[in-house]
């Protein structure tokens, strides 16, 4: 139970800075689709480029987040040793990848598209570099449980942000997209410098065997993570490239992409739960009772995901004003994109079996075989289907790589799920979405939103009467 509430604190404070900070970004949504026009595509691009850095990313880390709390908890390893041979590694390929892009900015940006606008990817190239290098001394923060200290940062980076597009899109009357990059240079620059205390601190060890050792259990992490990525971003990327009419691509992708962000709720939830679960997962691997503890805290993960997609859906006359009214046009994308992100934090949970057992390749071809359907239903169904085969492609990606991941870790590293448990839930939500749909095709709007709310109460009463009884809090102490 103590690592239960440990687990319930940390993903609070994490989610302070997650759920909070996202909230605070989706008003730079209204702001950016009302200063920059649908037709310009500039959404669009920015959708485009900052795919393209979310895989970079992934490349430059080379798994070390993960990697690292592995190593530090291992206890053959001092920590300051493994995050110091850690940081070497990105900071080596960081190097390399930033002489290849500023050696090489012609041929790249006329390969992207991008040849009257070099500039935008030299200051994204800089950008991704930088969070590279931040990756690991936040994760080791979370080693080190330093949650207050990791939230402060993100928030500081995400205020800071939010401050200066207002002043240079509202005040300053800005359109271009050049200015979305340009402060997320400047912001992401500040945060580096922030971490230069905590680097001083570190008592810096290079072990070139230890190494060796990272990289073994890393590169399959590396290929999870990239398969992973591309789960989330190809479509993005690919759109352009296939989508049939050029001149309108980056105005579709520009609408995907901002109605995407309102399903970004639950990549929030998720992203909370994996920050503050993970220490504590390589923490308990040890202990007698760790596979009923990963099993309740799946079941307690679906359940609550399933009530932010009920609560998202319930609410979107209200949240669709967080995107301009040229936007939206696109919202019916963002309830399979939101199934799409469920199915994701649920394969994240069932990773940890070949995590734990160091079989991480297992994670690297189950993501593989989830990326090929992504990719097979976006290029097929794209030039037909437009941005919905992009939501659909996600859906199709995830869902696969997490029903493998459950059949093959069930014979490898068996969990006992509460399978009977975690089905009653799933079906009484699905039955409460489709009961919201039928009322707003049958009731007024505000009937319809009524009865939303009433779906999420009821949805709200069951896990209370059957996972959450008032009486426990009552009677006891955890």
């Amino acid at each position: 139970m103590a690592n239960l509430k440990s687990l319930a604190k940390d993903t609070a404070i994490y989610g302070l800075s997650s759920i909070v900070g996202r909230f605070l970004n989706y008003l730079l949504v209204p702001l950016y689709t009302h200063y920059m026009p649908k037709d310009s595509g500039d959404y669009g691009v920015s959708t485009n480029i900052y795919a393209y850095t979310a895989l970079i990313l992934v490349l430059l880390t080379f798994g070390m987040e993960t990697t690292l709390f592995r190593f530090a908890n291992d206890g053959k390893y001092k920590p300051d040793t493994v995050l110091s041979t850690a940081m070497a590694t990105v900071g080596s390929l960081t190097a390399v990848f930033l002489l290849l892009i500023f050696g090489f900015i012609g041929p790249i940006s006329g390969a992207l598209g991008y040849t009257e606008h070099p500039d935008y990817l030299l200051m994204m190239a800089v950008v991704v570099a930088l969070d590279a290098i931040q990756a690991i001394p936040f994760s080791y923060l979370r080693f080190q449980k330093r949650a207050i200290r990791f939230a402060s940062l993100k928030m500081l980076f995400i205020v800071l942000n939010i401050a200066m597009n207002v002043i240079y899109f509202v005040v300053l009357g800005k359109t271009s997209v050049f200015y979305v990059f340009f402060i997320n240079l400047l912001c992401t620059s500040l945060i580096t410098f922030f971490f230069l205390p905590d680097m001083f601190r570190i008592q810096w060890k290079f072990d070139g065997q230890l190494l060796k050792t990272m990289f073994s259990y890393s590169w399959p992490i590396l290929v999870l993570g990239i398969a992973g990525i591309l789960n989330q971003v190809a479509d993005k990327i690919i759109f352009p490239l296939v989508y049939p009419d050029e001149a309108q691509a980056n105005v579709q992708l520009g609408i995907y992409g901002s109605c995407v962000k309102i399903a970004m709720i639950m990549a929030m939830i998720t992203q909370a739960f994996r920050y503050a679960y993970e220490p504590i997962v390589f923490a308990k691997s040890k202990d007698a009772d760790k596979t009923e503890y990963y099993a309740t805290a799946m079941k307690y993960f679906i359940i609550f995901t399933l009530l932010a997609f009920l609560c998202v859906m319930g609410w979107m006359p209200v949240l669709k004003y967080i995107i301009g009214a040229d936007y939206r046009e696109g919202l019916g994308v963002v309830p399979i994109v939101m199934m799409a992100e469920i199915f994701m934090g649920i394969y994240f949970n069932l990773s940890f079996w070949y995590k734990l057992i160091d079989k991480t390749i297992y994670g690297a071809w189950f993501s593989l075989v989830g990326c090929i359907v992504l990719f097979a239903v976006n290029i097929l169904l794209i030039p037909t289907y437009g941005y919905w085969a992009c939501a659909w492609g996600g859906f199709a990606g995830y869902g696969t790589a997490m029903v493998l991941s459950y059949i093959i870790g069930q014979k490898k590293n068996p969990i006992p799920y509460p399978l009977k448990s975690i089905t009653l839930y799933f079906i009484t939500a699905m039955v409460a979405f489709a009961l919201m749909i039928w009322g707003e095709n049958y009731l007024t709007s505000w009937g319809s939103f009524l009865f939303s709310n009433l779906m999420i109460l009821g949805f709200v009463a069951l896990i209370i009467r059957y996972d959450l009884p008032l009486a426990r809090f009552k009677s006891k102490k955890c």
